[in-house]
């Protein structure tokens, strides 16, 4: 038997998320049935993380054991050709077996892209947030700085989370502007169910002035998410990166 691992990149506006749902139409679904005609095999995957309703990947990571021959360097073109033009492995190789692309993570990114022209940008509605208002970005920056460090994230979690700890390290998180777009981006050893979306939602209320640099700061203090500001959309969402030491 062999262990796989593949990067993957999916814009998912169509899936009801990564994992699969009773309701269907997942990335996983997709990438199974894919696998399952390509090789043969039932074979189920583990991912680096789920993904919502809606949010997108720049490069998730998923693993699956198989007894499959197939070389690594073909297995990106092999499955590409099964598989829908709105998810598209990136890259594939063989990891010991004892990887998991969960628990050997070290590093994950998201963006959060916000599109801040007039009218919005057509070929960009899909992946940001169309906000065309008047932010104080520099007090948002402030606010989003304090997030960075080891903290319990309690009020930027959901009610729904199921996670016995809610302490979590945040490496970075920086705000990039350019004409018409502002990206939000947040590094961490790991992520709450909804927490960048809550972060951001929160620092939307930051930027409109309804909150200050420092209200954020007693929020994160407060372990309440009734003290946080709303969930940003889901579009807006992307998966940027997933880090791992040398397999």
């Amino acid at each position: 038997m062999r262990n796989i691992r593949m990067a993957v990149s999916y814009d998912g506006s169509p899936y009801h998320g990564f994992q699969t749902q009773p309701i269907g139409n997942t990335v996983q679904d997709v990438l199974e049935h894919g696998l399952k005609v390509l090789t043969g095999e039932d074979i189920s995957i583990t991912a680096s993380g789920r993904t919502d309703a809606g949010v997108h990947a720049r490069r998730q990571y998923f693993n699956f054991v198989t007894s499959s021959p197939i070389p690594p360097e073909r297995w990106a073109l092999a499955l590409n050709s099964r598989l829908p033009d709105d998810i598209v492995i990136l890259h594939a190789d063989e990891v010991p077996m004892a990887f998991h692309s969960s628990y050997s993570a070290k590093r994950k990114t998201y963006r959060y892209g916000i599109d801040t022209s007039k009218f919005g940008d057509v070929f960009e509605r899909k992946f940001r947030f169309h906000y065309p208002m008047p932010l104080r970005l520099d007090e948002m920056k402030l606010a989003l700085a304090q997030v960075i460090g080891k903290h319990d994230f309690t009020s930027f979690a959901s009610m729904r989370s199921t996670k016995v700890s809610h302490v979590r390290t945040i490496l970075d998180a920086r705000i990039v502007e350019s004409q018409g777009k502002l990206d939000i981006f947040i590094t961490g050893n790991g992520f709450l169910y909804n927490m960048v979306r809550i972060i951001v939602g929160t620092l939307f209320w930051v930027g409109e002035g309804k909150l200050s640099a420092a209200d954020f700061g007693r929020i994160l203090e407060a372990r309440n998410r009734s003290a946080a500001g709303p969930t940003a959309m889901a579009h807006g969402l992307m998966l940027w990166d997933v880090e791992y030491d040398e397999a």
